[in-house]
């Protein structure tokens, strides 16, 4: 078994960051023909941004690899976020490796049994899930372990990656992480506008409730490279993204969307025929000049009055790249206090969308 980082250049610019190494190593075969030419000199000569961005790579710039993980509680997370780091896959064995999480056998993901992958469009999403028994060494016992699941995605030409890690043993959100990233540059444009489509795939997990469950859904974003007027460095781009048909799985692989739907609007006093769709807030501010996109999302629904009314709240992180800002790599976390099960329910997907 070979691990090893898939580039140099990715690992030059991951020297300066925080919460483990690149966590990606070799990717499916590309079938992407475009080449991206940036380099990663390995300086750290990239512009520092104002704003909050997930911890990684230091000061980047839009020449490198970019990589970000999921803040801890002290980076402004919730308690357990941020935990699993040195993230690794083997493409020989087709393994995953999650480190810091307590629990999970011996750090070692396969394959997932039940489900094994989600939708991915156009990009590879696949499930892995840890061992559920380890064994006492001194007497041989087997020892029960925490349901652990994770999800990976690559772009076609493998240099676009995220992967998200959740479990449901703990009656809070529990302890995991996600990491996404980019290797090589982007060029990004001066005027026009651009429209990306994909989808998107994540684990639902509870904070006072127990238990993982899966979703899928489609994601359109777009870019406005006219405006707004210069707030991130020497970029001002608008953008903005819906996230619709989503579908929910339970940790089997069956659909349980309308029971969610029928759960959710009896607990609302209305009828959901689908689960509401989430927009991107357009604002200022949101882009800067590496290609890197921080923002907030929400979702509402109708009651049975007429009124509108808040469902989900959360952000999206991600990074543009490729000749001509040919992709979009990021992770969306929204939660929602409406849905009975628990105190509030956390979702949190990855995408990989295209121009």
């Amino acid at each position: 078994m070979s691990r090893f980082i898939v580039a140099a250049t990715a690992a030059l610019a991951l020297s300066a960051c925080s919460g483990g190494s690149n966590p990606f190593v070799d990717a499916a075969s590309d079938t992407d023909t475009t080449t991206d030419t940036t380099t990663d000199t390995g300086t750290d000569s990239g512009i520092d941004s104002d704003r909050t961005l997930p911890p990684g790579t230091a000061s980047p710039d839009a020449d490198s690899g970019i990589y970000r993980s999921e803040p801890t509680q002290s980076e402004g997370g919730n308690s357990g976020d941020g935990y699993a780091n040195d993230i690794s896959y083997d493409a020989d064995s087709d393994t995953f490796f999650v480190n810091n999480l307590a629990f999970d056998g011996d750090n070692e993901y396969a394959r997932g049994t039940k489900v094994s992958s989600l939708p991915g469009g156009k990009s590879q999403y696949a499930v892995y899930e840890a061992d559920p028994l380890a064994t006492d060494p001194d007497s041989s016992a087997p020892i029960s372990q925490f349901s652990h699941r994770a999800i990976y995605g690559v772009s076609r030409n493998g240099q676009d990656k995220f992967a998200i890690v959740r479990t449901g043993a703990y009656v809070g959100y529990g302890f995991g992480g996600f990491v996404y990233q980019r290797e090589g540059g982007v060029t990004l444009p001066s005027t026009g506008q651009a429209i990306y489509n994909g989808q998107m795939a994540g684990l639902r997990d509870f904070n006072g409730a127990s238990g993982l469950e899966y979703t899928t859904a489609d994601i359109e974003i777009a870019i406005d490279f006219d405006d707004f007027d210069e707030t991130t460095g020497s970029r001002g781009d608008a953008v903005t993204g819906t996230i619709t048909n989503r579908r929910i799985f339970d940790i089997e692989g069956t659909d349980i969307t309308s029971d969610v739907l029928s759960r959710i609007g009896t607990s609302a006093g209305t009828t959901l025929r689908s689960y509401p769709t989430a927009t991107f807030v357009v604002g200022p501010g949101v882009m800067d000049d590496n290609g890197e996109l921080l923002g907030t999302v929400s979702s509402s629904y109708v009651d049975s009055s007429g009124e509108s009314q808040s469902f989900e709240s959360g952000n999206y992180y991600a990074i543009v790249s490729g000749n001509n800002a040919k992709r979009i790599v990021g992770v969306v976390v929204l939660e929602n206090s409406v849905d009975p099960i628990a105190s509030s329910v956390r979702e949190t997907s990855g995408f990989i969308v295209y121009r």
